[in-house]
């Protein structure tokens, strides 16, 4: 499709939530690091997905340690991306560019993507040329494919792809439980990609892992398959759609890999019964009142309060849908050792004007505070 080849697997490797040493404040574990590139190269894998802002950069500097440090370059693709937060002119983005050149240690790019592109700042990109420079590497080498990633309506994504000719790919959030969704559209969002003819890249097949982590009464349908994990049908859901060339999966630990190893080295795409399932674990999802955070960590950075905003919500989930005792513990643990609560909260919503899933987060707070502080 456009000229644009990802090879012959559907699995890619992202690189936002790679095994650390400690907590996600900590280190990258490099030496597990390691173990899951060759575990995932030697089955015949090779797409590598990264950013600057993947924990704290330290994304980009374990990929050249661990993948471009100890692979040639043409044995793998490697996909990294322009976000908005570190340029204001023109001038900023080569400098940055090349910075992450250096950083992952590779020659060039595959994909350079324009990154978590919405209304809001979409107009910045164009009026800094984001994609006249990234045109100009293109042409330099220095990038192969040029694509956009995209949090927003189909309307804003049919608006971009109409002025910017030149995206080749388009990386969207694509899973079953957002399928229908009002505020995420993915298959409006799909369907948009699909009329202008672009390959997609999947991001969220498994919802930052809330389709892993399924109430008892969603899990049960899927046990009754008796067929692959929980993870393996979000994401061979996303793999069986026409258009959608990769599908990335944030693995963190060598099982996770091993696991999704096992169904897309040989990929087969849901069969009736299966979709059937996956629809009725998705309704059971959609009367959940749970928060819809896929924990990318973009709010983390720049909380005055250093509020682990994600792993707070990811407590409340727990205690709504199961009711686990232990939450509180968790709770606890999470607001010691100088980070905050969720009652610190100022309401200063940097945390909502960076989110890729538009959620409202300083009320979200107000409620965990009140069901964890009260």
């Amino acid at each position: 499709m456009n000229g644009v080849d990802f090879g012959k697997k559907k699995l890619g490797f992202g690189c936002m939530r790679l095994p650390m040493i400690g907590d996600v404040n900590g280190e990258v574990d490099k030496e597990q690091f390691c173990k899951m590139i060759d575990r995932f190269m030697e089955q015949g894998f090779c797409y590598f997905d990264t950013a600057q802002c993947y924990i704290d950069g330290k994304s980009e500097t374990a990929i050249k340690e661990c993948l471009a440090g100890r692979y040639p370059r043409e044995s793998y693709m490697l996909t990294d991306k322009l976000t908005d937060i570190y340029f204001q002119k023109e001038e900023d983005i080569r400098p940055f560019f090349e910075s992450q050149l250096e950083a992952t240690g590779a020659e060039y790019f595959d994909y350079y993507l324009m990154h978590a592109l919405n209304s809001g700042n979409y107009q910045k990109y164009v009026e800094c040329n984001a994609f006249q420079v990234a045109k100009e590497l293109k042409k330099e080498g220095k990038i192969r494919h040029i694509g956009m990633s995209f949090h927003d309506t189909a309307e804003v994504l049919e608006k971009i792809l109409s002025e910017q000719p030149d995206v080749e790919v388009v990386q969207i959030q694509f899973n079953y439980a957002d399928y229908e969704d009002k505020g995420i559209q993915s298959r409006a969002v799909y369907e948009v990609c699909c009329k202008f003819n672009k390959p997609i890249i999947v991001m969220e097949p498994v919802k930052g892992g809330s389709l892993v982590n399924l109430p008892d009464r969603a899990g049960a349908i899927l046990d009754k398959l008796q067929g692959g994990s929980y993870a393996s049908y979000a994401i061979r859901f996303a793999a069986s759609f026409e258009g959608i060339e990769m599908v990335l999966s944030g693995m963190s630990t060598l099982e996770q890999m091993e696991d999704n190893l096992s169904y897309m080295k040989d990929f087969k795409p849901l069969e009736k019964e299966e979709f059937e399932a996956v629809w009725q674990v998705s309704d059971i999802l959609s009367g959940k009142e749970i928060i819809a955070c896929t924990a990318c960590r973009y709010c983390v950075a720049g909380c005055p309060k250093k509020i682990q905003i994600p792993e707070l919500f990811a407590c409340m989930n727990e205690k709504r849908q199961n009711g686990n005792e232990r939450t509180q513990e968790k709770y606890e643990s999470l607001t010691k050792e100088g980070f905050g609560k969720a009652s610190d909260c100022v309401g200063c919503k940097q945390c909502e004007r960076i989110c890729p899933q538009h959620l409202p987060i300083t009320e979200y707070l107000k409620e965990v505070a009140g069901s964890f502080e009260g």
